[in-house]
């Protein structure tokens, strides 16, 4: 199969969606796919065998590292040269847009998938009055799409919800060859915890930006706490959360890779995860595949994700069921390593290859209803996602 995919964000950034990709790229490769990938440029030109055609945007104002990439003429003849069986546009925003009028100028099905919950982001940066418009716009991106695609049955049911239609779950995964149980290192350890590694070290991993909901962990670090927060990752909310966690028992890592990312998941006690806006929280898998247990915000994602083999869950408005969750694993006897060993257990099931054959049997989906002769906009309406068309 020829698939061309679009995405808005692609290497040298770094995010779930990213995340997903370059584990995905290898997997189809190994399946007998070829791929071509347009995206924004500055990345590689080539990826585990996928051919990048890279284009350039302009920066956005909430994420300056993330660039805006308009549609253009060039997609239209790589993709004649390409000649792909399908088109599948990854978290369509404004590039994807391109996707879908490519796939109807050269008569190809699309599959979109939906990564990010852009209408919950609205209201967290102050523009709540937008939520409305965003869901409207995404609902007429996504709903151009023969099949769309996205991260777990709680963001399913949303979408659905909301009028999108012929929703179908692409389940998550993890690189289980990087992401594994390990000694701990101590010179990770002693960094991770400001040089005091005997005190209680909790690992936060990702963006630091308003969405992850990162300023609610402080009472942790308040009045004398023996915890020690390491927040790995970096962002636009960087410079107000160092201002905002001064003075406490808090470390600003910046961004980790390869084995020093993993040192830090198995050098940390607890991975605590605050957000409750993630349409799946890949970091949550990662983190279990190291066999770190986890203290999650309550959410359809981390219930589904966690549960409490792998982690405890707390109510995320409520500071005091923070703390107990906390003193629970630290506490309890035996409990940390109970689900240290239940983090482990519920990772290992995760690796990529099953999502991805997944992900092909959606292309195969689609095209089965081109063959028909059968295109979106002639499909029910009344379609609920769940079933056929």
């Amino acid at each position: 199969m020829r698939v061309a995919m679009f995405t808005e964000t692609f290497l040298p950034s770094t995010d779930g969606v990213v995340t997903r990709l370059l584990a995905t790229l290898p997997e189809l490769g190994r399946l007998g796919h070829e791929v071509l990938v347009l995206a924004p440029d500055g990345g590689p030109t080539e990826y585990a065998g996928a051919r990048v055609e890279g284009f350039p945007g302009k920066p956005f104002f909430l994420y300056p590292d993330k660039r805006v990439i308009w549609p253009r003429a060039r997609a239209l003849d790589l993709l004649r040269e390409f000649q792909p069986d399908l088109i599948h546009t990854v978290n369509p925003v404004v590039f994807g847009l391109g996707a879908i009028l490519a796939s109807r100028r050269i008569n190809v099905p699309l599959v979109a998938s939906y990564h990010t919950h852009f209408p919950h982001f609205a209201e967290v940066y102050g523009y709540r009055w937008m939520t409305g418009p965003i869901w409207t716009y995404m609902r007429f991106l996504h709903n151009r799409a023969t099949i769309n695609l996205c991260t777990s049955e709680s963001a399913r049911q949303d979408l659905v919800r909301h009028g999108f239609r012929r929703v179908r779950v692409w389940d998550h995964g993890v690189d289980l060859d990087r992401f594994r149980p390990k000694p701990t290192d101590p010179a990770m350890r002693r960094r991770l915890s400001g040089g005091a590694p005997g005190r209680t070290v909790l690992l936060y991993v990702g963006r630091l930006a308003p969405e992850k909901q990162i300023e609610r962990l402080l009472p942790l670090v308040k009045g004398g706490s023996d915890v020690t927060l390491a927040f790995v990752g970096d962002g636009p909310c960087r410079p107000q959360l160092e201002q905002l966690f001064a003075g406490t028992p808090t470390v600003f890592i910046g961004y980790l890779k390869g084995e020093d990312l993993v040192s830090a998941y198995t050098s940390a006690d607890a991975f605590v995860f605050p957000s409750t806006m993630e349409t799946l929280g890949l970091v949550l898998l990662e983190a279990m595949a190291c066999g770190l247990p986890v203290i999650a915000a309550r959410s359809a994602p981390t219930l589904h994700l966690v549960g409490e083999g792998a982690g405890v869950l707390y109510d995320a408005d409520d500071p005091a069921s923070l703390s107990a969750a906390v003193h629970r694993l630290r506490d309890e006897d035996g409990l940390q390593a109970r689900l240290a060993d239940g983090s482990r257990r519920a990772g290992a099931r995760r690796g990529w290859e099953a999502p991805t054959r997944q992900l092909t049997g959606y292309y195969r989906e689609a095209l089965q209803y081109a063959a028909a002769g059968i295109e979106a906009r002639q499909l029910v309406s009344g379609d609920t996602g769940a079933g056929g068309f």
